[in-house]
């Protein structure tokens, strides 16, 4: 399976990205010349794990039979110091709310999410350290 975005520079530091038929703008800080017309490219690397993960997890709770009453994923990512500054440590907070959420169904989704179908997951953790933590919000 190939996957293909298409990426046009439209004015200053800012593109158009069309991915799967929607658009982003990404664009860069005004302190190099950008506009702040959208996010930056490297925090949508988080996002992009953020939402692969997340989908997963809900997923196999679904199939679980778990339905939390809300569920999010939080991605903290920490750029090295020199050039070309990637995340060389990365951690996702995967934060449910509800009464009853059985922890242990919580940890084995995240685990195979982690471990065997989060693609972002497996390209990332071959830079980054990687750390998770789950959180319960009652």
């Amino acid at each position: 399976m190939k996957n293909k975005v298409d990426v046009t520079w439209t004015q200053e530091m800012s593109f158009d990205a069309h991915v799967n038929g929607h658009t982003i703008t990404i664009d860069a800080d005004e302190k190099v010349g950008g506009k702040d017309r959208g996010p930056r490219p490297k925090p949508l690397t988080l996002v992009s794990l953020a939402g692969c993960t997340g989908m997963d997890v809900i997923s196999i709770l679904t199939k679980m039979r778990v339905k939390p009453d809300s569920f999010r994923v939080e991605v903290e990512g920490e750029l090295t110091e020199e050039h070309p500054k990637y995340y060389h440590h990365i951690k996702v907070y995967f934060i449910f709310k509800g009464k009853d959420l059985p922890m242990d169904k919580l940890k084995k989704a995240v685990n195979l999410s982690e471990t065997r179908y989060c693609g972002v997951t497996a390209m990332l953790e071959k830079v980054a350290k990687m750390e998770t933590e789950i959180i319960i919000e009652e």
